[in-house]
């Protein structure tokens, strides 16, 4: 079993606040602080320092909450795969970033659970890095993200490589041109994912590595849902540096137009994380034969 007090050290890093935490715990504010104090005094460490109203994790806090989530984690796991064996089904909590979310791989996951009745897969969309924690901590069974995990437990499978792209509308005048320079893409007004994106951050990588600056370019927009951008250019506001795969709908209706630019060369791999001791590897393959089947529609 899990010491309760473990649940109660998340639910307080959640809501950052120990009422707050007793209220979602139905316990008492004291209980709760109670059960702080005996995971500091059994520790010997200081967990959290107040800030204001709210409580912040200290440096040691920090690494007692990535235990406990982890420990949390392998505990409800163990609970769910002993009910599915009983039961002859199978629950996948799959992380994506929010560039997976906008290509084929929602897509390829519904049409895999669609066809195998007793799978059941719950997914979480996120940013490389907290899917790299959610998926380190055993909170997730499979990531789908950019790119690569430095982590010996972690296995990755290849699942595509993508590249970004420079997205116009059909009536931008450079929508007629085979490939953009930096010049020509420095003035046009410029929608960007957040800074936060990985999207994002390969792009200013590439403009840094020919010492340009993202200040060079008239950005207008920072917006971090894929499916606004692409309205935005649609309707000739903006243009913007998205990955090709979240734009293959969109390319075989005809919809909008993506260019190269010139001398940056952005391509990455988009790849399947899990585990070392995955246990459903006909899963892995079925998603991938599925995933190439969807891809090799839109790109027909």
């Amino acid at each position: 079993m899990i010491d309760t007090k473990l649940y109660t050290l998340l639910a307080v890093v959640e809501y950052e606040s120990y009422t707050k935490a007793a209220e979602h715990l139905s316990l008492t504010q004291p209980a709760v602080t109670q059960h702080i104090k005996q995971l500091e005094q059994e520790l010997h460490v200081k967990l959290f320092n107040r800030s204001g109203n709210r409580i912040k994790p200290t440096s040691s806090g920090n690494y007692v909450i990535r235990y406990a989530r982890r420990n949390i984690a392998l505990y409800e796991r163990m609970k769910q795969e002993l009910a599915d064996d009983e039961r002859q089904i199978r629950h996948l909590r799959v992380g994506i970033t929010h560039t997976a979310e906008s290509n084929a791989v929602v897509e390829v996951l519904g049409k895999y659970s669609a066809q195998n009745p007793g799978t059941n897969i719950k997914i979480f969309t996120s940013s490389i890095n907290n899917l790299y924690d959610m998926l380190k901590s055993f909170e997730l069974d499979l990531a789908v993200a950019e790119g690569n995990i430095p982590d010996s437990s972690i296995n990755s499978l290849l699942l595509d490589t993508d590249s970004l792209v420079l997205v116009v509308s059909n009536n931008n005048p450079l929508a007629k041109k085979r490939m953009v320079t930096l010049n020509e893409l420095k003035k046009q007004p410029l929608i960007l994912r957040s800074s936060s994106s990985d999207t994002r951050n390969l792009f200013t990588a590439n403009l840094e590595s020919r010492n340009i600056s993202l200040d060079d370019f008239n950005v207008i927009l920072e917006v971090d849902n894929i499916a606004t951008i692409k309205d935005l250019i649609r309707r000739g506001i903006g243009v913007s540096i998205l990955a090709r795969s979240v734009c293959l709908d969109e390319l075989k209706k005809g919809k909008i137009t993506v260019l190269p630019i010139e001398n940056l060369s952005m391509i990455r791999e988009i790849n399947i994380l899990y585990h070392n001791d995955f246990r459903h590897m006909d899963i892995l393959q079925n998603i991938m034969k599925e995933y190439n089947k969807t891809v090799k529609h839109y790109t027909s």
